[in-house]
């Protein structure tokens, strides 16, 4: 009965792990894993090994409601994907030897800091149109989408290096930490090559699954996916993943930033606790 238990309270904690995963970007693991390892007293490395699995279906049940709707900037996903996955590549070989401790801390910290350049934004509906010139000219990463009122938004990207080098420190996070690189990903997109919210966090969607594939092997290889935690896992979040799809569209982009702020807050409070010994 206990099994049976913790199968059905993971699937729905997963559920609502995918709805905000998908709606701000983070592939929902920095909900799942604290989850995991302060709520149900799993190892953080089997934790990440589940959020690693299930992050590849929250990429696939979102992105491609947001492919669809054309709100996704595909050209900028493949551009940002060359240093996300050869990060995570990197992450997920340094994660066998870090010790839980340590991984919770650094998660937690890295979740904290991320809180700042958002909070600076918070009240930011459309970012400033920036020239499109040089690299990001050449590559052509521009782009339009529609919002929920008919009206037709234009935008452009900047700064294309700084955006990959924080991709690529995102996908060194997702490989060792598990957590899809999405929190990074989404402030790469939005403080560096400002684009809309909404762009930052579904393009971010699109990504982490292919980020996720790219250490989910090593994961494999090492014994750190146990079926019993993924399964519920994965089936959840891909639930909640399509639910959240829905939502992003009908929302506005200071909303998306607001909901963003608050899963980083307390998921990086939770998390330098547990690494402390301190019980939430």
């Amino acid at each position: 009965m206990f099994v049976v238990e913790f199968i059905t309270l993971l699937l729905l904690i997963s559920i609502f792990a995918g709805v905000f995963g998908s709606l701000v970007g983070l592939g929902g693991g920095v909900v799942i894993i604290p989850v995991l390892t302060i709520l149900l007293g799993v190892d953080i490395h089997f934790a990440i090994g589940a959020s690693i699995v299930a992050i590849i279906g929250t990429s696939s049940g979102a992105a491609s409601t947001y492919v669809k709707d054309k709100v996704t900037n595909l050209r900028v996903g493949m551009f940002l994907e060359l240093g996300s996955t050869s990060g995570a590549i990197i992450g997920a070989a340094l994660a066998a030897y870090t010790g839980s401790a340590s991984l919770e801390l650094i998660f937690g910290l890295i979740l904290l800091a991320t809180l700042v350049p958002t909070l600076m934004k918070i009240g930011e509906e459309i970012p400033k149109n920036p020239e499109l010139k040089g690299l990001s000219k050449r590559l052509g990463l521009t782009g339009t989408y529609v919002e929920k009122d008919g009206s037709l938004m234009k935008y452009n990207s900047e700064k294309p290096v700084e955006g990959l080098a924080g991709t690529w420190v995102a996908g060194i996070l997702s490989g060792l930490l598990g957590i899809g690189g999405g929190a990074f990903k989404v402030l790469s997109m939005d403080l560096a090559m400002k684009l809309p919210m909404k762009v930052s966090t579904t393009t971010s969607n699109f990504m982490i699954g292919v980020t996720a594939a790219a250490s989910a092997g090593i994961y494999f290889a090492r014994g750190d996916v146990d079926p019993l935690i993924v399964a519920p896992v994965a089936l959840g979040i891909l639930i909640g993943a399509a639910i959240g799809a829905r939502l992003l569209i009908r929302s506005r982009n200071v909303t998306i930033r607001k909901a963003f702020a608050v899963v980083l807050a307390v998921a990086a409070v939770e998390m330098i606790l547990s690494s402390l010994g301190v019980s939430v």
